[in-house]
């Protein structure tokens, strides 16, 4: 392999949302260190930071019968029960629920935690609170969707954060998707909110790092019961 083929495949694609934050950047780089030189390197690794930020990596899913993914890069900062969002229509009863926390770092490319039709999507404006808050739920802006699988329904939560400012959704309903697809993305700082079916045993625990359509969630054909996952910090 050639040092050029070395390169190219180390070089990370760029979501095309990206882009034109990338010119804006760019443009606003040379502009401002034309006339202050200083500013023009501070300005680069600002464009630098910006390109990072929409890397859109290729990931390998695992496929298979009731495996739930991470639909996002992040630390898993709540596990629990909670009362899903009404627009969902999932019904009052608390729900098992996994959130993630996506802090300016990570990729924040969106992806589907199982393949199915989609068959409810609800936007609804809010708040900019900090999105590791519990009640950032409820207050925040947020997009959520509803992917069907047969006789199963995840739920899926966008949530606005304290720097984030706009969420983007590819997909509308009655299309379909398969686990790992891209569906959206949300810029600069959010969270992402999973919600199961009655009974669900989650595979992760707090802290945990989530890789977006690689970490497994849970494993819906396996039989669930209610022990807490045992963990262990090395």
């Amino acid at each position: 392999m050639s040092i050029v083929d070395s390169v190219t495949k180390a070089m990370v694609p760029i979501h095309r949302e990206g882009w034109p934050f990338i010119a804006i950047a760019l443009v606003a780089t040379l502009v401002v260190g034309y006339f202050i030189s200083p500013l023009f390197w501070i300005g680069l690794f600002f464009t630098g930071w910006v390109c990072y930020f929409f890397r859109d990596p290729s990931r390998v899913t695992p496929v298979g019968d009731g495996l739930v993914v991470s639909p996002a890069d992040g630390v898993v900062s709540q596990v629990g029960l909670a009362r899903p969002p009404v627009e969902l229509e999932l019904g009052t009863e608390p729900l098992m629920r996994v959130s993630i926390f996506m802090n300016v770092f990570n990729c924040h490319v969106n992806r589907a935690p199982i393949g199915g039709r989609i068959v409810r999507v609800a936007y609804r404006a809010g708040k900019f609170l900090n999105a590791e808050l519990d009640k950032a739920s409820d207050d925040n802006e947020r997009n959520g969707l509803v992917i069907e699988a047969g006789d199963t329904r995840i739920g899926v939560v966008q949530i606005a954060g304290l720097v984030a400012r706009r969420i983007v959704c590819f997909v509308r309903e009655g299309e379909s998707l398969s686990a790992g697809e891209r569906f959206g993305l949300i810029r600069f700082g959010s969270r992402l909110d999973v919600y199961f079916p009655v009974g669900t045993q989650p595979k992760v625990a707090l802290g945990q790092t989530m890789i977006a359509g690689e970490t497994l969630l849970a494993d819906l054909a396996q039989p669930q019961g209610t022990a807490q996952t045992l963990t262990r910090v090395s």
